[in-house]
């Protein structure tokens, strides 16, 4: 059967002497595996097609459920400017992985799919990668049915005043003193932090503006969002570790 989707390249693998193997994000038909001969050759029409972080549309030819073979395609936007500096390319390609590694193959994708492609041009557009990728990981928390808890006390439900609060990663939201000892290693947080993270839970993507946020505020906000990833969803990046390794020697 020939399909015709609009995907976006969340991961190129080689295959073969020449060939290569390209996972799409697609808003309809979700996550993708497509063939496409020939992408190594010097000369090959295709080879742009499979860059990481590319938007196109792509025609391919598949029967039951296993890879594709890509037939025809057509770039949108390439995000060249994305893979041409090592930093933008760590932080997209985190969002990239971050997304495989949490969305299934065939999983219905269009919120996926447009917060990806909002990010990607968000990250390009020069906004502050470290703030995007906090909303990105909220959005993903949210969609994979993980939404933090970030009003009430998780465990008594009471409404507290922000200063009594702290962050479960682990419960998954806030918790207040008197509920303190459910979770020893909650983790104290600014009104501030709790502030942005609110935010963070009612943006989208793709009405995201300029937003300025203190560096304190970010580097708690980036404790504490990377403590929901890990306890809620449990996964291990290697693009993680790669921004890490950029952090601590300030590439």
């Amino acid at each position: 059967m020939l399909y015709r989707v609009e995907g976006i390249v969340i991961r190129s693998m080689d295959y073969g002497e020449g060939n290569k193997i390209i996972t799409l994000c697609t808003e309809n038909t979700g996550k993708i595996g497509v063939l496409v001969r020939g992408a190594k050759k010097v000369k090959s029409r295709h080879a742009a097609l499979t860059q990481l972080f590319t938007l196109g549309e792509y025609v391919f030819f598949r029967s039951g459920t296993g890879l594709g073979t890509l037939n025809a395609g057509e770039i949108t936007e390439s995000h060249y400017r994305l893979r041409g500096d090592l930093y933008m390319a760590a932080y997209a390609s985190y969002a990239c992985e971050l997304l495989d590694r949490i969305l299934h193959d065939e999983e219905t994708g269009s919120f996926w799919f447009q917060q990806l492609k909002a990010c990607l041009v968000a990250l390009e557009e020069g906004k502050d990668p470290g703030i995007i990728l906090n909303v990105y990981e909220m959005k993903i928390l949210q969609t994979a049915g993980y939404a933090p808890e970030l009003y009430t006390c998780i465990s008594c439900e009471l409404s507290r005043n922000d200063e009594e609060l702290l962050i479960s990663p682990q419960l998954g939201g806030v918790l207040c003193r008197q509920c303190r000892h459910l979770d020893p290693q909650a983790m104290k947080v600014s009104p501030r932090g709790l502030k942005m993270l609110r935010v963070f839970a009612r943006l989208d993507l793709r009405q995201l503006g300029n937003i300025t946020v203190r560096e304190e505020t970010k580097a708690e906000l980036k404790l504490v969002m990377r403590a929901f990833i890990d306890l809620q969803l449990g996964v291990k990046l290697k693009s993680r570790n790669f921004l890490d390794q950029m952090d601590k020697y300030e590439i």
